[in-house]
């Protein structure tokens, strides 16, 4: 990296937690307050409910009888097919708790839809774990701190027994990474097989930059964010909190967060929770999540500017406030219309509307709002991470020259 590269990062970065801290200062100071309490409620309710919570409400009635079709119809789906062994390479949650999340819940969709799948975590050994569980397909990142962990050697040397696909993240210099054709010098170095994307065919289609990885001969598979229905769907609890915000003090969107969030967070005291905050010791581990979206009255979702600018993804908080039934307030993101109907969701195109439709939301006497409930319907239908992990399956299949068995 040159010099003018890295401090131009940190300008960046200082700039950043500046209108982070400037940010955090501007928010209802009860939100802090009680943080904590809130976060142990949930806690209590889930040790009090479990896994079978109750189910009054009509949309909480509604939620659970569409998760049980859809948990009744991935459930070991596609056991019978043979040949499909997927390993995922996995950071612990102190390195990336990003990371850890979004590989983690793909390992439990592909295994709940009945393909043997398993993790490999940092600090085990490469050649021990491909020994022990055999995989037909390894899944790495494309970045240093993941490919420096992989004994590469003991790939080759299982390659010589066992044919492997190996697959790595593509990921583009935009975002900050190194230079494109060094890492594909490098992955036609190591025979790396494949390239996927946590975003979605339309824009590594449209980008330019992802043109290098076809020019090379590669695909590039695609792995949409999702729902996943073993942890996010709608219960019953009293609606006492004006908003539910369960995010990272993501660095890309300090400007977007002070210019849109602002004028909510600073007049209603809401549950503010997600690595990165500086007035928060501990955050809710996604086992709680469900019980404290069920507490909101909002679930208010920000997206950064790429997605913005281009039909990149919809976060992962789209699919999971869809899936838990709560009225999701949300700004524009390209993809959204190409992914739910319009009826689904509150939209808003600037930060005035974006407040405005808050306050008819948070005021409103109505609980039951209808585009809660196309939002339900939408996501399990189309957008859990069965479906995104089916979708995969039968990408590796095909790249196998394995046939499905159903």
């Amino acid at each position: 990296m040159s010099l003018a590269k890295f401090f131009s990062r940190g300008a960046k970065f200082f700039s950043n937690d500046l209108r982070r801290r400037s940010f955090e200062k501007k928010i209802h100071p009860d939100t802090w307050y009680r943080h904590d309490q809130i976060l142990e409620d949930a806690k209590f309710r889930s040790l009090v409910d479990g896994d079978s919570p109750n189910f009054y409400s009509d949309i909480a009635r509604r939620g659970q009888a569409l998760r049980n079709e859809v948990l009744i119809r991935f459930k070991n789906k596609y056991c019978n097919t043979r040949g499909v062994r997927i390993l995922i390479h996995i950071p612990p949650k102190a390195v990336s708790p990003g990371g850890h999340s979004l590989f983690s819940n793909l390992l439990e969709s592909i295994q709940y839809i009945g393909i043997p799948c398993e993790g490999l975590y940092w600090g085990e050994s490469t050649e021990d774990r491909l020994e022990s569980f055999r995989p037909t397909v390894l899944m790495s990142s494309d970045n240093d701190i993941y490919r420096n962990r992989i004994n590469w050697a003991a790939v080759e040397r299982y390659r010589h027994k066992v044919s492997l696909q190996v697959g790595l993240t593509a990921s583009i210099e935009a975002y900050g990474n190194s230079p494109l054709q060094a890492r594909l010098d490098w992955a036609k170095s190591k025979n790396i097989n494949f390239f996927y994307s946590f975003r979605s065919p339309e824009y590594l289609e449209a980008r330019k930059d992802y043109a290098p990885y076809f020019l090379q001969g590669y695909s590039i598979y695609s792995i949409e964010f999702g729902a996943n229905p073993l942890h996010y769907y709608p219960i019953d609890a009293v609606k006492d909190l004006p908003y539910t915000f369960l995010a990272s003090s993501n660095p890309d969107k300090q400007s977007r967060y002070e210019e849109w969030l602002t004028p909510i967070m600073s007049k209603y005291p809401g549950f503010l929770d997600g690595p990165g905050w500086s007035n928060i010791s501990q955050y809710a581990e996604i086992k709680y999540h469900k019980f404290l979206y069920a507490r909101a009255r909002v679930g208010i979702n920000l997206h950064i500017d790429d997605s913005i600018d281009w039909a990149s993804e919809l976060n992962e908080r789209t699919y999971i406030l869809a899936a838990c039934g709560i009225p999701q307030l949300i700004d524009n993101p390209l993809l959204l219309n190409n992914r739910f109907t319009k009826q689904s969701m509150f939209q808003a195109n600037s930060p005035s509307e974006y407040k405005e439709l808050f306050e008819f939301i948070v005021n409103s006497l109505n609980e039951d709002f209808k585009e809660a409930y196309f939002a339900l319907h939408e996501v399990y239908d189309n957008h859990t991470t069965f479906h995104r992990a089916e979708g995969f399956v039968h990408q590796m299949a095909a790249l196998l020259n394995e046939s499905i068995n159903l």
